[in-house]
């Protein structure tokens, strides 16, 4: 791999259960994870991903790409749109730096409504 080259895209659809799911996976019992009237209650128009899970999903769509022996060393991300259920967000990947066996990676990850996540991912694959 070298600067510029595209990873492709990975899409994510987003469901009620994976959004619940990755709550109770990560512990974050917060009810506008869980709870549509109490999220809509709180100015959401429904339940949405919380940043633990919207995380796990940009190491999964790293290590998909470089496989079994990717190592994750940095993950840096920021959230914006919400994910919320019935709608797709769309990874994508640009490799900013290779080094060696290190790669970082801007990962884009975005929804219906705008960019869900952006972020760099610095990943090691081993020998």
């Amino acid at each position: 791999m070298k600067a510029g080259d595209r990873l492709p895209p990975l899409e994510v659809p987003v469901t009620r259960t994976l959004i619940v799911a990755g709550a109770i996976a990560s512990r974050d019992y917060q009810d506008v994870h869980h709870d549509p009237e109490l999220a809509r209650r709180k100015g959401s128009p429904d339940i949405f991903m919380n940043i633990l899970t919207t995380n796990g999903l940009v190491g999964r769509y790293i290590t998909d790409h470089f496989g079994p022996r990717a190592e994750l060393r940095r993950v840096a991300i920021r959230l914006g749109a919400p994910n919320h259920p019935g709608d797709t967000m769309v990874l994508t990947g640009t490799v900013e730096a290779a080094d060696g066996d290190t790669v970082t990676v801007r990962v884009v990850g975005a929804n219906g409504v705008g960019t869900h996540v952006t972020g760099t991912v610095t990943v090691r694959i081993s020998g």
